[in-house]
């Protein structure tokens, strides 16, 4: 007896070995960002990493972990950003804005940067809302930063990456060019939605982050070192064939650890010592340049 399976019908099957070839800008192969996670909690209630799982509500001791990257570690991560000429993707929670939003001004003022929207809170879950709610959700984010930093999203990356049946119909509605939340591939991939558009999926890690490589895993901190270096190697020769993005995803509550810091600063001085033959970009600068290409 046959079986069909169900599918989300958001784009075809491609190998990327059979799609047309393109450069990014100055003939370069492979495009290389951080996507820096900003994010905020609840004090007593909701989602977050879990350094000891299982605790009780408040859960001072996960809480304060979390809220180390906010007043420490972010900006520890700024100033290596800075002294190795990095640009970032800061991915913000909006209740960061009432919180502490001299961080994100910080980062705006110092680096090459760009705003992408994440949501309200990491406390909850993007696919436990209603449609209704759901789209509720995404505009308060996107409006949120824009009165706060005056500057549109026009990217999104879900909180816990979770979409709904409808997330991309409703990014794509709410003025969103591109998301995250999609982790199929090295090169951004249109995907449908309903009435007839198209938002961009660009390429963001689950294997080069520190949440589910350091929390959940609990892997030796070097060995993410080694993660990053080897993919940034690997990925440098793959793209001599296809033009390649490298992303890689961290969050400064973990990475801010002056231990798990060190060992970064020394996998980002190995892809800035490439920077010549890389691209360093933002994942917005990627949607921009290949919609450009590849109009949808």
């Amino acid at each position: 007896m046959s079986i069909t399976l169900r599918h989300h019908h958001r784009y075809p099957y491609e190998p990327i070995v059979d799609r047309a070839d393109f450069e990014w800008p100055e003939g370069r192969r492979l495009a290389v960002y951080i996507g820096l996670n900003f994010e905020h909690f609840h004090f007593d209630r909701g989602y977050g990493a879990a350094l000891v799982p299982g605790r009780r509500q408040p859960d001072v001791l996960n809480y304060s972990w979390r809220d180390y990257g906010n007043r420490v570690g972010a900006w520890r991560m700024l100033e290596m950003f800075e002294s190795l000429g990095f640009p970032v993707g800061l991915i913000v929670n909006s209740t960061i804005a009432d919180y502490c939003p001299e961080l994100i001004v910080a980062y705006r003022q110092k680096l090459s940067s760009e705003l992408i929207a994440h949501g309200r809170t990491n406390s909850e879950s993007q696919n436990e809302f209603d449609e209704q709610g759901e789209a509720g959700l995404i505009a308060e984010s996107r409006d949120k930063l824009i009165d706060a930093f005056g500057e549109r999203p026009v990217g999104w990356l879900g909180p816990w990456i979770a979409q709904s049946r409808a997330t991309p119909d409703l990014l794509a509605e709410a003025g969103f060019v591109y998301h995250l939340d999609w982790a199929h591939d090295d090169q951004p991939i249109w995907m449908d939605t309903r009435g007839n558009g198209e938002i961009l999926s660009v390429p963001y890690p689950q294997e080069i982050n520190d949440i589910p490589t350091q929390v959940p895993q609990y892997s030796d901190y070097r060995e993410f070192e080694a993660r990053i270096i080897d993919q940034f190697d690997e990925m440098m020769e793959q793209s001599r064939r296809q033009s390649l993005v490298m992303g890689i995803a961290l969050h400064p509550y973990i990475a801010g650890q002056p231990f798990r810091l060190r060992s970064l600063r020394r996998a980002l001085t190995h892809i800035a010592a490439r920077r010549r033959d890389i691209w360093l970009t933002t994942p917005g600068q990627i949607a921009e340049h290949y919609a450009g290409l590849f109009p949808g």
